[in-house]
């Protein structure tokens, strides 16, 4: 896949990191709220970027079907695991949960599963947004 990105995708993308960087600060801010509040987008963010897959395995169901639907379930499940855990824990785990994803799209990338023009944003995004999510953790 050598589809290029959208133009709407990087600016919609670096937007999506404003609230990571607004919980960040409201972790330092407020520390019984603000972690919770990044924890919740952080959240909401991995569980997105899984039905990513389910949307591919739709659009595509005879490319890699299973593997795209398991693998879009996963982030969520690891997303209210993490909501569940003490929070330095929680967030954490979501941090991880992004790097990882970023990891195995990689991967689809380089076998045409993705498209390559999608990883530059995509681990530009997960860097600042695990980031935001360890120094959370770590203020928390």
């Amino acid at each position: 896949m050598n589809t290029p990105l959208p133009a709407l995708a990087w600016p919609l993308g670096l937007a999506g990191l404003l609230p990571f960087l607004g919980g960040l600060a409201a972790t330092w801010l407020w520390p019984g709220w603000g972690g919770h509040a990044l924890a919740a987008y952080g959240a909401a963010i991995l569980s997105f970027l899984g039905a990513v897959h389910w949307g591919l395995a739709l659009a595509a169901p005879d490319v890699a079907p299973r593997a795209r639907l398991i693998g879009g379930v996963i982030p969520s499940l690891v997303a209210w695991v993490a909501l569940l855990l003490p929070l330095p824990v929680g967030l954490t785990i979501l941090a991880l949960g992004l790097l990882g994803l970023a990891g195995v799209e990689t991967l689809a990338a380089t076998r045409s599963l993705l498209p390559r023009s999608y990883m530059p944003l995509r681990w530009l995004l997960t860097g600042v947004a695990s980031v935001a999510l360890v120094s959370a953790a770590i203020l928390s």
